[in-house]
């Protein structure tokens, strides 16, 4: 029997029981099948279809058949299941788009296996239709109960069976497309902060939605139930305007958008973006009003922490001289409007880079800070300062740059009021600074300019308040200085000294001059000690006094020191060379140079290069330098001793020197500063500190050197005493190279002050 009869039998047989009157023939059978399934063609629809999987649950293998067919032949591709519990099976298996489901069915029915589809992970969207005898409604009531998309009942109208289910698959592909867009749209909501409500004017009914709830800080579906309620989470500060710009919106007048502070349930400050659009009726009357709610706070804590970056320094904390600039202008406005002065101070931390040269930026930026303290502290402590923008959370005190800060004193009563403020400031910095285990003094070098006598812009005040403030650092530091038109030309000055002193070495205008250091008892040559002059082509004879502190601060010291080292090594083996007895020749190393990182390295170098034996070479030291970190310091003078370098202290007894920590150092000598042989032998103090640095060197074994001797009572008491050695005056001025030869000609320098007299 071939498939065709096969069918036309069973459904014959299957399907009498549906008819009225007399049972058809199974020819006639075939024919209803056939023609039923025919009478609506597909209009090609099946290709957008054709890879649909539809699962047929059913107990009765013909009806499956029929089913299979119909299905097949409306482009769907369709697998079987005999019952509910191998329906389940397939559906993990096989993922159908739809299921056609059967009621009565052995082992488990449809219901129980619909009810089971709907918990398995992807069967809660798949669509379930119902095909059943049974059309009474409670079954159709129990079917949708269960999970059910829809009912079927037989007989079968097989010409519609692809439709329906064409139908359904799509209605399920575009409820899934709905979901999917509404989840994506609520992630998206959730990522912006973004809610949305709306208000049914007339019946006042509003809607939150769960976004705006979550922004309001309620849980989901527990909103405030109107506006009033809603209003009293907004800031005190802020509920009227909101209030009435909303009024405003309901009339017509405005449109709604604004920003405002929501304080939550939970106390927690927040801050809201809002905007509404009103629907009206036909007599102009507000009808419907739709609106959208923003969490802008985030937003706005990350603008307030930029805006906090482009406006203070994040060492200090200070305001930084963007801010400066902006403060000032606005202070300047109010000043000409006031009449009133004000004054800018510009302060730099003395010493600094030495300090932050030998201790480490760490310690430098801990010491900044404190500094900032104070200076803030010292300002705020004064009832003369007012701040120029009373809007602005910013003090008057500001970070400049490096360890440079600025403070700006508005509203003054009298230009000298400044100076009450400097003398705070100078007064806070007095204190000893304990940073990291170290006690440092950070004393401040000021310059004070005041408007309108001295300037009436940014750009002028600042640029006198600069020139005063170097003026005090010439004055010996640790002061302050008004501004005078003096100073501009010193400042003028002293620019041009400096693109000079870029130039002198180029030029060939610097050089080593040598004074003579005599050993004491004897009286005879010991050695030199190297110093730098400036013979300026335009500005004649520099005196170091001037150029060195300017090469220390612009970092010029490290190639002229460079160039010092390598000019004297290449002398002294020039006069070896010549046949002249060899003497150590003592050369200044500054702090930044010592501090340079490859210094042992370069000397070791230059001395293979000149072939110069380490002994004849003598590096001088501040204390300051070898002080401030003796444990650094410490590697560097080990790495230069065993080089076979000899190392002393320049200027001994104007630092703080520790004697248990300087007796750990590979030290050779100490020079005893001028200022305390200057007054020998009569001043008491100079002399008892000047036998305390003999007796104590001594003790450790060093030698030492008393520097700036020029009277024969100094160099007696200074022999009686038992100084090793001694330069100055009264022996010879420093002197150019060749002129120094003359020394070793005649060696007893005792012979050469005679005839010096």
């Amino acid at each position: 029997m071939n498939l065709r009869t096969r069918v036309a039998a069973i459904l014959w047989r299957k399907q009498d029981r549906c008819w009225a009157g007399s049972r058809p023939s199974m020819a006639a059978s075939w024919r209803y099948y056939e023609k039923s399934s025919q009478e609506l063609p597909m209009r090609n629809l099946e290709a957008l279809d054709r890879k649909s999987r539809v699962l047929v649950v059913d107990d009765d293998m013909m009806l499956r058949l029929l089913m299979r067919e119909s299905l097949e032949q409306a482009g769907f591709q369709v697998i079987e299941a005999e019952d509910g519990s191998k329906a389940l099976q397939c559906f993990v298996e096989t993922p159908p788009e739809i299921v056609l489901m059967d009621v009565v069915m052995p082992n488990m029915d449809g219901y129980a296996a619909c009810a089971a589809l709907r918990r398995l992970p992807h069967g809660q969207d798949t669509p379930i239709l119902m095909v059943t005898g049974h059309n009474d409604v409670e079954s159709v009531h129990r079917a949708f109960e269960v999970g059910a998309t829809d009912f079927q009942a037989k007989p079968i109208n097989w010409a519609l069976l692809g439709y329906r289910v064409r139908y359904i698959l799509r209605a399920s592909r575009t409820y899934r497309a709905l979901k999917n867009s509404e989840a994506r749209l609520a992630k998206a909501q959730k990522m912006a902060r973004l809610g949305h409500w709306d208000w049914n004017v007339s019946e006042d009914r509003w809607h939150f939605s769960d976004g705006a709830c979550r922004i309001l800080g309620f849980p989901q579906g527990d909103c405030p139930p109107n506006r009033e309620a809603m209003l009293k989470l907004i800031h005190p500060d802020d509920r009227d305007h909101v209030f009435q710009l909303f009024a405003a919106a309901l009339r017509g007048e405005e449109k709604y958008e604004i920003e405002y502070r929501l304080v939550l349930p939970d106390g927690t400050p927040h801050i809201v973006a809002e905007q509404a659009e009103v629907s009206f009726n036909k007599q102009a009357q507000p009808e419907h009003v739709e609106g959208a709610l923003q969490d802008f706070t985030e937003r706005r804590q990350a603008e307030a922490k930029i805006q906090h970056l482009a406006y203070y320094d994040g060492l200090t904390g200070l305001p930084n001289r963007r801010m400066f600039s902006e403060q000032v202008a606005f202070a300047l406005r109010a000043a000409r409007r006031s009449k009133k002065p004000l004054a800018l101070l510009f302060v730099d931390i003395d010493n600094f880079k030495s300090i932050n040269d030998s201790l480490g930026h760490g310690t430098g930026d801990k010491l900044l800070r404190q500094v900032a303290d104070r200076l803030s502290l010292s300002v705020r402590t004064s009832d003369l300062v007012s701040r120029p923008d009373k809007e602005s959370p910013a003090p008057p005190v500001f970070r400049f740059g490096g360890d440079e800060f600025t403070v700006l004193l508005a509203n003054l009563q009298y230009e000298q009021d400044a100076l009450l403020v400097t003398r705070r400031i100078r007064s806070g910095l007095a204190e000893r600074f304990v940073v990291g285990g170290h006690d440092l003094f950070a004393t401040a070098s000021i310059g004070i300019t005041v408007y309108p006598s001295d300037g009436d812009d940014l750009k002028t005040l600042l640029r006198n308040a600069d020139s005063a403030m170097h003026h005090a650092k010439q004055k010996g530091k640790n002061t302050f200085e008004f501004y005078t038109e003096s100073l501009t030309r010193i400042s003028i000055e002293r620019m041009n000294m400096e693109a000079k002193l870029h130039r002198a070495m180029e030029q060939g205008e610097l050089k080593l001059f040598f004074q003579p250091k005599v050993e004491t008892q004897s009286g005879r040559l010991a050695g030199a000690e190297a110093l730098l002059r400036w013979n300026s082509s335009t500005l004649g004879s520099v005196s170091p006094a001037r150029f060195i502190p300017l090469a220390e601060e612009t970092g010029l010291i490290i190639p002229i020191g460079e160039w010092a080292l390598r000019e004297a090594c290449g002398q002294m083996r020039a006069w070896e060379a010549a046949g002249l007895p060899s003497v150590s020749v003592a050369v200044n190393v500054s702090a930044r140079q010592f501090q340079h990182s490859d210094l042992s390295k370069s000397l070791s170098d230059l001395l293979k290069e000149t072939g110069l034996r380490p002994q004849c070479l003598e590096l001088e030291l501040t204390e300051s330098t070898v002080m401030a970190d003796v444990q650094k310091q410490n590697l560097m003078l080990q790495s230069l001793s065993e080089m076979g370098v000899r190392l002393s202290i320049d200027d001994f007894g104007t630092g703080y020197s520790s004697l248990s920590q300087l007796r750990c150092l590979p030290l050779d000598a100490l020079k005893i500063d001028q200022s305390f042989v200057r007054d020998l032998p009569g001043d008491e103090d100079s002399s008892a500190i000047t036998l305390a640095i003999i007796a104590m060197a001594h003790g450790l074994g060093l030698r030492v050197v008393a520097e700036g001797v020029s009277t024969e009572a100094q160099l007696a008491f200074l022999k009686e005493h038992g100084c090793d050695y001694v330069q100055g005056y009264l022996f010879s001025p420093p002197v150019p190279a060749p002129e120094f030869v003359e020394f070793f000609d005649n060696p007893d320098l005792g012979f050469c002050r005679r005839k010096r007299s």
